[in-house]
């Protein structure tokens, strides 16, 4: 077994190797050589592999682009990174085709059926006088091995600035990539689970995401079968499980709430019983959904803790989340994590304070184009991903708020600060405040608090519409209310906090 599925579609891994080794002479072709970027604008589709795995072959950058984007923030990314190609799917231009970059070679990627069904779309083939991926590569032969190191693929994350930023790694040595693969390799089930190509699995979540990123293309180097699910439907995904003998799954805790959802009969009738490691992350699970699914699935659920920074810094089973329920594991033996408090000294067992780690022996990082960023992200020698925290005394990590005003929407971060910056550029609007509450299936939802210019004509309705024209559909706030005053701290800053509380108020989580 092992290569790539898409709807009727397939690579055999053998198959995969030279469409990227054909695809690596094309952009060698272009120039493009180590430490470059190539920016994939790609939902997730058998070309994703093919371009990420070419862009290593030539120890350049694979960096997925979040296809929600609007225009601006598209080429603010091609701008920031310096992207040498892109590779784009065809329906996915006409939207940011302004934003494109001039002089930057276009490769496009005509959307396949089941990527049209999936989003309610017409099958889109490539414009007129644009480069078509599959027919372009064909035109090269295989690059023969050059001996550069793939550096991994740098993943774009936001951070209170509100603009992102991409993390990108040195080219690791033999050591840190060995040990990058054994934390990986755990944290995802690929080691001690079954041979590598014997594992089938579903990509559930977009690849332009950092663990869905690591997890499908991981899965496809190491041996496995990866199925791509185009669009995330709970009872497809069922249908898929029973269908392929799905072994592994890779998920986020709102696709548990919607499996859970299914009415009894459907949950039922499709075969599970293949399922060997099934593991969430990237956003707290509601503890009663969590024990529902275990029930369910059996103790085939694990959960990992880290950052597109620190990578998979903690780990539990089952049964540990059972035993220590709401934890989000203990450390890896390869993994520093603390708990520190202002003076950045480690506080014991059961005091809360903002977790900081890093995994030794891994390549290091740092913020593309911005190092003072990455200088800036260091607190007592480690990596602060932004959360707070305390361990139990059996050194279970517990998280319960976050550090920065990030919302975890659906498994997808949100940055309150890119809201606020495009409110503040509404006429009528004085002042804002965007932050976090509690939503039952999405974990948290977008909420905006706008303080209108004095005598302005400002509604709920006016602000919604203002957004949709300035920032993904992702990010819109579900519920805009007015506010003739914002509370402030003495040095004028938004008291948020005070905004923020009462909706969490009687809840025992804080995100």
């Amino acid at each position: 077994m092992g290569g790539v599925i898409s709807g009727a579609r397939s690579l055999s891994p053998e198959a995969l190797a030279e469409r990227a080794a054909r695809a690596a002479a094309g952009l060698a072709s272009l120039g493009i050589g180590p430490g470059d970027l190539i920016a994939l604008y790609l939902r997730n589709d058998l070309p994703f592999f093919e371009a990420s795995a070419a862009a290593g072959l030539l120890g350049a950058y694979p960096t997925p682009v979040n296809w929600h984007y609007t225009p601006d923030e598209a080429a603010y990314l091609f701008e920031n990174s310096g992207a040498k190609a892109i590779v784009i799917h065809a329906d996915l231009i006409p939207p940011i085709r302004d934003a494109l970059p001039p002089g930057v070679p276009v490769l496009v990627v005509p959307t396949p059926p089941e990527i049209a069904e999936a989003y309610g779309i017409d099958p889109a083939p490539t414009p007129a006088g644009m480069l078509e991926w599959g027919t372009w590569l064909e035109g090269f032969e295989p690059l023969p091995p050059s001996g550069a190191e793939a550096p991994g693929t740098i993943i774009y994350t936001s951070g209170t600035t509100g603009r992102p930023k991409g993390v990108r790694r040195a080219p690791p040595s033999a050591e840190q990539a060995m040990t990058t693969a054994m934390v990986i390799g755990r944290a995802f089930g690929f080691m001690g689970h079954g041979p590598p190509d014997e594992m089938v699995t579903v990509v559930t979540g977009p690849m332009y995401h950092s663990a869905p990123n690591a997890y499908g293309l991981t899965a496809a180097r190491v041996g496995g079968t990866v199925i791509l699910q185009p669009r995330f439907d709970p009872e497809e995904l069922l249908a898929m499980i029973e269908r392929h003998r799905v072994t592994h799954l890779h998920m986020v805790p709102i696709m548990f709430h919607r499996l859970l959802k299914l009415p009894e009969d459907i949950k039922a009738k499709y075969d599970l019983s293949s399922l060997k490691f099934v593991v969430h992350a990237a956003a707290p699970c509601p503890p009663p959904i969590k024990r529902s699914m275990i029930e369910w699935w059996g103790p085939v659920i694990n959960e990992y803790y880290g950052s597109t920074e620190v990578s998979a810094v903690t780990f539990c089973t089952s049964e540990d989340w059972l035993g220590h329920p709401g934890t989000v594991g203990k450390p890896w033996p390869e993994a520093d994590v603390r708990v520190i408090g202002a003076d950045g000294q480690s506080l014991p067992a059961g005091e809360v304070g903002e977790v900081v780690a890093r995994i030794r022996g891994m390549a290091d990082f740092t913020y593309h184009g911005d190092d003072q960023k990455r200088r800036d992200s260091e607190k007592a020698g480690l990596i602060a991903p932004g959360d707070i925290g305390y361990f139990d005394r059996d050194g279970f990590l517990y998280l319960c708020d976050r550090a920065k005003d990030m919302i975890i929407s659906g498994g997808v971060n949100i940055y309150p600060a890119e809201i606020e910056a495009e409110l503040l550029k509404m006429p009528g609007i004085a002042d804002c405040a965007v932050f976090g509450i509690p939503d039952d299936e999405f974990g948290e939802g977008v909420y905006a608090v706008v303080q209108p210019s004095e005598g302005a004509d400002v509604t709920e309705a006016s602000v919604k519409a203002y957004l949709r024209a300035h920032v993904a559909g992702y990010k819109m706030p579900r519920r805009v209310d007015l506010a003739a005053e914002l509370p402030r701290e003495d040095s004028g800053k938004i008291f948020k906090r005070k905004l923020r509380e009462p909706f969490w108020e009687g809840l025992e989580r804080r995100i």
